[in-house]
């Protein structure tokens, strides 16, 4: 299948000619026609006099609407729980025969979209929206949403960024086996024969566990086995190509900066300080390069709960393989990420080898595994955490530049794991976070009516900003992890 809309002379035209504002309309346009039809057209027409690229885009291209419009289903604003439980059916996608030659990989069950420009599922947005689905009493989508990134993980070859043909080299952080805890706490413990239905999934997990694990993505650190991101590619994103292409002008190695900019974005945190060498610099990304404290923490998750199922399923080989597995990257933790003078956790550089200096919100992951030590826990709760709690909730990072995923930005599924790893010790901190940012949501939404993808924590009354395209509403993990706070906290 040929998309023109992804490769080619007329999408790189489009694309640096920013015929559209934001990189990702045009991959996310479907053909109204042959793309051989299209691609003769505009072969034959562009270089007469009078060309107008964009009115020939919009002639033969069907272009993306934002999410949440594309329902009539009515918006209850009277409360903040009403508003959100009217979002749910706004953002629900039932699988339908995909249009022919769209970017959009086919899925079997229904699913969440995130809002906005984002009308695709998402990997990890997609578990903190399911906090929220439960809450709400949907926990049959929740099951749905599993199934689709299992068919996923079975089409493309890994969990992908998201089920686009564009994502397909790449994954996000792995957390299916969190999605699968909450299935199995809510539905599948309960059922007669709960571990039957449950073991095709923790398959999933083993085969998540082994694309980690491959010699690309993993590193050896004082005798420790370590991951990073990768990313899979050593060229411009198509959804941010003109971005991509513009910074690697000026770049020695644009291959290596291609390479590092998808594994940004594998990392879900794209982009943040935590991956650059100048903190202020964009062109300095090194991602490849850094041992993510966050991404550790959750593969010593994921390799716990794979021990905890093969466990109860009776087999006791593989159930002792990964705890051994947790063991080990347990004590890695411990010691290579943990800074005893700061009292946090905090990247590694493999290359340097040292950790980074930048206090991040990552830094509290290794609470909400609970592969910290207590000391260590209570050591977080009074050290380096502090520069990070703002009037909203918690910032990213304390680094103030022009990227998304740095100060003075907070983003929902970072309060989650904050408030859980901070609860997982019986610290309080986890009070404190839930009250600002519930806070900070009631006010926001008080003044305008819908929840966003992301929020300034420290000026609470103004909108985020920065990163490569506009703040977005909807907002899935937003949704998720507001409500999960709303019903925990009464």
């Amino acid at each position: 299948m040929k998309l023109i809309q992804m490769q080619g002379e007329l999408f790189e035209a489009v694309q640096l000619a920013r015929v559209f504002p934001d990189s990702k309309t045009f991959v996310d346009s479907v053909p109204k026609d042959e793309p051989e039809k299209i691609l003769h057209d505009y072969t034959t027409s562009k270089d007469k006099a009078g060309f107008d690229l964009k009115a020939f885009v919009l002639e033969h291209f069907t272009l993306p609407k934002p999410a949440e419009s594309q329902s009539d289903s009515p918006l209850d604003v009277s409360s903040l729980e009403s508003y959100i439980n009217s979002l749910w059916p706004r953002l629900t996608r039932t699988p339908h025969h995909t249009e022919t030659n769209s970017t959009l990989i086919s899925l079997t069950h229904d699913y969440l979209v995130p809002g906005g420009r984002f009308n695709e599922i998402y990997y990890w947005d997609s578990y903190f929206t399911m906090l929220g689905l439960v809450r709400a009493g949907r926990l049959e989508l929740v099951e749905s949403m599993v199934k689709n990134f299992v068919h996923l993980q079975e089409t493309v070859g890994l969990l992908p960024n998201g089920n686009r043909y564009y994502y397909a080299r790449r994954s996000q952080p792995p957390v299916l086996y969190l999605m699968l805890e909450l299935l199995w706490r809510e539905n599948y413990q309960r059922q007669e024969n709960g571990l039957k239905n449950v073991m095709p999934y923790v398959e999933a997990l083993e085969r998540e566990h082994a694309f980690w694990m491959q010699s690309e993505r993993t590193k050896t650190v004082d005798g420790y086995d370590l991951n990073h991101y990768w990313g899979g590619a050593t060229w411009p994103r198509q959804e941010s190509f003109y971005e991509d292409y513009t910074l690697a002008r000026s770049s020695k190695n644009p291959e290596a900066l291609y390479r590092h900019l998808h594994a940004g974005a594998e990392s879900g945190w794209d982009f943040s300080s935590r991956w650059f060498a100048d903190p202020q610099d964009l062109a300095t990304i090194q991602t490849t390069d850094i041992l993510p404290v966050d991404l550790n923490s959750l593969l010593y998750g994921l390799e716990s709960t794979l021990a905890k199922f093969y466990e109860l399923a009776g087999d006791t080989q593989k159930s002792k393989q990964f705890a051994a597995y947790t063991t080990v990257r347990g004590e890695a933790l411990r010691k290579i990420f943990w800074n005893e003078g700061e009292g946090f956790f905090f990247d590694y550089n493999y290359k340097e080898a040292r950790q980074t200096a930048i206090v991040s919100a990552a830094g509290i992951v290794p609470l909400f595994v609970k592969a910290a030590s207590v000391e260590q826990a209570a050591k977080v709760d009074k050290g380096s955490f502090t520069k990070l709690l703002a009037r909203g909730g918690i910032l990213s990072t304390t680094v103030q530049n022009q990227q998304q995923w740095d100060s003075p930005n907070g983003w929902a599924p970072l309060q989650w794991f904050a408030v859980q790893g901070f609860r997982n010790y019986n610290l309080p901190q986890h009070q404190l976070i839930t009250e600002r940012w519930l806070s900070m949501i009631q006010q926001r939404f008080a003044h305008d009516k819908k929840l966003l993808e992301k929020y300034d924590v420290v000026n609470i009354n103004q909108h985020a900003g920065g990163g490569e395209y506009g703040v977005q509403e909807g907002f899935g993990w937003t949704n998720g992890v507001t409500l999960e706070f709303l019903k925990t906290t009464g």
